[in-house]
Formats: C-alpha cells, sequence, structure tokens
C-alpha cells in the first residue's frame, strides 16, 4: 500500500484527497465551477501540511488526465507533475471515464450483470464515452460520439447498461431501449481516485512526468462525424 495525494479537475469540481493504505486521510471538494486555479493549490498546500506535521511521506501523485475540460484538465495535470518532479515520486494517470464509472460503484447498488457507460459532455449532442464491465474492462473503447436514438444499440441488446456522467442528462432524452438506466448526480471527485490509483501503484503503471498530457474534449469533437452510432 502507499501514501497517494489523489487530484481531480477534469470537470467543474475541484477535489483533492489524500489517502494511505487506500483509507481517506485528508480530503477537500468544490462543486461551484470556475474555482480551479484559486482553489487547487489551496487544497493540495492543505493535504501536503497534513502529511507534514504527521511524518507522511507521500509515495506518488495521482491526477485524472480526461476527457474533461481544457483549463481544468491543464491545472490539474501541471500542478500535478510539478509535485511528482519536485519530489522526486512518480506520477499516476487517472482516466475520467473509468473515475466515473467506479464512483458509480462505490455509491450505488448495482447488479454485477450490468455494463456502464460513463459520458462527459462535450457540446450539442456531444459526448465522450466508453462502456466498461464490473471489471473496468473496456467493451468499447473511450471514443468521441454524437447521440441519436440509436447509439449504444448493440451493447443494450446484450444487457442493462447503467449511464452516468454530465453528458447523460441528454442521452436520456433520446436513448428510450428498455435496458437503459440513468443515474443523475454522478461526478469525478479525488476520494472515488482512490482505488484506481492505488490499483496504479501496486500494479507500476505510472506515466512520464515530462511529456503525459491530458486528454481535452476538443481534440476529438471535430474528428466524429455527425452520424456516428457507437457499437462494439
Amino acid at each position: 500500500m502507499a501514501n497517494i495525494l489523489n487530484i481531480e479537475t477534469s470537470t467543474q469540481v475541484c477535489s483533492v484527497a489524500l489517502a494511505s493504505e487506500g483509507q481517506v486521510l485528508e480530503h477537500h471538494e468544490n462543486y461551484e465551477g470556475q474555482t480551479h486555479a484559486t482553489l487547487l493549490s489551496a487544497f493540495i498546500d492543505d493535504s501536503l501540511r497534513y502529511a507534514r506535521t504527521r511524518e507522511i511521506k507521500l509515495d506518488a501523485i495521482a491526477v485524472s488526465i480526461g476527457p474533461g475540460s481544457y483549463t481544468g484538465l491543464r491545472i490539474g495535470v501541471s500542478e500535478a507533475k510539478g509535485l511528482a518532479f519536485g519530489l522526486d515520486i512518480p506520477l499516476i494517470a487517472v482516466n475520467t471515464l473509468q473515475l466515473l464509472t467506479v464512483g458509480t460503484m462505490f455509491n450505488h447498488f448495482i447488479d454485477d450483470d450490468v455494463f456502464f457507460a460513463p459520458m462527459i459532455d462535450a457540446r450539442r449532442m456531444e459526448v465522450y464515452t466508453a462502456v466498461y464491465d464490473a471489471a473496468l474492462n473496456a467493451i468499447v473503447e473511450p471514443r468521441p460520439l454524437i447521440i441519436d436514438q440509436d447509439s449504444y444499440a448493440d451493447v443494450l441488446a446484450q444487457r442493462p447498461v447503467v449511464f452516468m456522467g454530465d453528458g447523460s442528462d441528454k442521452a436520456r432524452e433520446v436513448i428510450k431501449h428498455p435496458n437503459a438506466r440513468f443515474i443523475k448526480g454522478v461526478k469525478p471527485v479525488a476520494l472515488d481516485m482512490i482505488a484506481l490509483s492505488e490499483r496504479a501503484f501496486r500494479q507500476g503503471e505510472f506515466a512520464d512526468v515530462a511529456y503525459s498530457t491530458p486528454l481535452y474534449l476538443k481534440e476529438f469533437q471535430a474528428t466524429v462525424p455527425r452520424n456516428k452510432v457507437l457499437n462494439p
């Protein structure tokens, strides 16, 4: 197990969680949006102060790398890379779509025999999405998608699909399949990163501090045909 500082800024939520052996020691969250630049450094300072006064040595920095908003990701990843470099400890990159999936599993009672479809809002009817099973195996790899009534048709035919994230509200309006389930209010937060960052640390899955970059939504929007349908 390890002592890991988790940083999440991919959406309007700004959050930081310090964890030791998978247990939360200190955490901060703000849901007001547009506050990352002013709050993130303060949240990190408070967590580092907590660790220092208790002689806790950090073993890694974990950061959500998107997909998500340009400004939030830039701020979060820059802070995380600076800390990892300055403290000479590994950097862990957490995919935000997997983070939304894990947060849903942890906070909602859901059968194992379902697929999970996290959705991050882009613009109009566009989202960035993937489909995972309960073991986080990718049934459909992360990709951009323009939502229509036929989206996810193949996976919905196989078993129930749980949709969540800030892109799922508009999907609810057009996806009417009986196997579609929607959970409102699921947001990516640092507390839900802990299991993913612990797993990455145990498996030695570290990002390159010098070259790792976020997954910005705008990089994918121009590449999606307007009639794109999501199939495995």
